[in-house]
């Protein structure tokens, strides 16, 4: 099984649905990992602001950065290998990493509805 490794630019939270606007891609992306982690499939990432030591440790990442600078992030390992700077992966390509279907990789909503009725007593 393939281990993906992100390394994300300094940021308050990974979601992107912090600050005065939301980031889709990130929200995407955060949703994407989430289904994956729960479902055991190693995606793990690494924010510059909160694991400054991840990317210091990192040989690779800290070589990308030393050539590129900080505008080479996220940077993105597949199996400890550069496989993208400067921009995240997406869905069909953790599909095709995984050998999963693209559709595995979103929330979905649930398919029963239940409808509660709330009433009240006056007088209680």
């Amino acid at each position: 099984m393939k281990k993906i490794e992100i390394y994300d630019p300094a940021m308050c939270c990974d979601t992107g649905v912090c600050g005065p606007t939301v980031d889709p891609e990130l929200t995407k992306l955060a949703t994407a990992i989430y289904s994956l982690n729960k479902k055991g499939y190693p995606v793990t990432r690494y924010n510059l602001a909160n694991d400054p030591a991840a990317f210091a440790e990192n040989e690779v990442v800290n070589g990308v950065l030393h050539d590129k600078g900080p505008d080479a992030l996220p940077i993105v390992l597949v199996d400890g290998e550069v496989y993208k700077i400067g921009e995240y992966p997406s869905n069909d390509e953790f599909s095709v990493w995984f050998n999963i279907d693209e559709n595995d990789l979103t929330i979905k909503n649930p398919k029963v509805r239940l409808d509660i009725n709330v009433t009240t007593q006056e007088g209680n």
